[in-house]
């Protein structure tokens, strides 16, 4: 009998908490504090901390950190709003840092 397998995930590399589905990703080529970055449209599980405005590589945002709900490891960030036309797209979505998270299910 075939073995079931469930969707493709990303999970905190800490405690191993699902935090994203591999469907939900959006661009594999952002930069995130530590490295290599995903924007995801959605995330599960994670904490959204404070608001506050950021310069970054691409601008001025209001972002807020992202933390695992389990072991509060910071993950990512999640963008609340972007000043700049050109990156209004990224707005209510979630970058999470290939460092911080581990690939299950695949």
């Amino acid at each position: 009998m075939a073995e079931v397998i469930g969707p493709r995930l990303y999970s905190c590399c800490n405690c191993r908490n699902e935090v994203a589905l591999h469907d939900d990703v959006i661009s594999k080529t952002f930069q995130g504090g530590n490295g290599r970055a995903f924007l995801f449209s959605h995330a599960m599980n994670v904490v959204v901390g404070l608001k506050e405005d950021r310069q970054l590589m691409t601008g001025l945002h209001t972002v807020a950190d992202v933390y695992c709900s389990d072991c509060r490891e910071v993950l990512g960030w999640k963008y609340e709003r972007a000043y700049e036309e050109t990156q209004k797209y990224k707005e209510g979505k979630f970058i999470l840092e290939k460092s911080k998270i581990v690939k299950e299910n695949w």
